[in-house]
Parts: C-alpha cells; sequence; structure tokens
C-alpha cells in the first residue's frame, strides 16, 4: 500500500484567524473562528470540515461516473454540520448531512447504480471522518429524483 503524508502549515494572524498554506504556490486561505470567539472573516475549522467532506464526496462521485465516459456535471453539493453538546458537555460536530445533486436528469447516465453503489467507499475524507461523526448522504438527479439516500 503506497502511504504518503500531507503537511499544511498554520500561522497566526490575530487571535482565532489563521492563514493555511497548503503547498508552495497555491493560494493561502485565512481561517476564523465566527463570534463571539472570533471575527467570522473567514471560515471555521467546521466549515472547512463540512467542505473536505463535500469535496471528496463531489470528486468520488464525479470520478464513479466519468470512469464509464458519462457527464454527470455539474455537481451541486451541500453539507450541514450540526454542532451540539456531548454527553461531557463539550462542543461537537454531531452528525453531518450531504446532499449531492447531478447537473443531469439521470436517465442520461449509463451505469449510474453501478457509480452509486460504490463512490462513498473510495471517498477518503469521509471514511474517515465517518468512523467518528455520522454522515447521512443522498444524491438526487438535476430534476430532484432521489437517487440514493
Amino acid at each position: 500500500m503506497l502511504e504518503k503524508t500531507i503537511t499544511v502549515e498554520l500561522r497566526q494572524r490575530s487571535n482565532y484567524q489563521f492563514d493555511i498554506e497548503f503547498s508552495k504556490g497555491m493560494l493561502q486561505l485565512m481561517t476564523d473562528e465566527p463570534s463571539p470567539l472570533g471575527e467570522g472573516k473567514g471560515p471555521s475549522p467546521v466549515q472547512l470540515l463540512a467542505a473536505s467532506v463535500g469535496n471528496c464526496l463531489s470528486d468520488s462521485l464525479f470520478f464513479a461516473i466519468a470512469k464509464f465516459k458519462q457527464k454527470p456535471e455539474p455537481i451541486h453539493t451541500t453539507v450541514s454540520a450540526q454542532v451540539g453538546r456531548n454527553a461531557d458537555g463539550r462542543m461537537r460536530v454531531l452528525q453531518m448531512e450531504a446532499k449531492l445533486q447531478l447537473g443531469v436528469e439521470a436517465h442520461k447516465l449509463e451505469h449510474l447504480d453501478r457509480a452509486l453503489e460504490q463512490f462513498q467507499d473510495f471517498c477518503t475524507v469521509t471514511q474517515s471522518v465517518g468512523q467518528a461523526i455520522p454522515i447521512h448522504v443522498r444524491v438526487l438527479d438535476v430534476s430532484g429524483l432521489i437517487l440514493k439516500d
């Protein structure tokens, strides 16, 4: 098995604001906590987590469909993270809901059932995060037809 290490660097700008460098030559991202801790001038860690889950699911779904030479784009994904207190009273991400909507009608895509059956298994981030946080995934076509729930 090929293993690799992904490294990001965070440098504190002020208070809860950090600049994140992903790799040399790539744009940096500034993060911030929402009020009352921070100023909400950048995405929060929870938003980054939700974005990572949604991005990975979207990539995996696109790949699973595109490998059959089909065009599902544009895919539109929405991820909601429910934040609340755990049994110890600590703030945690309790669960996540991801809705992926294809840019075309399902009947126009060949082998869609096979792609929908396996795409989540290849999503590195969602499979990792999902070991600790329940993630419900729903896939719809452009007309709103539920394809996976």
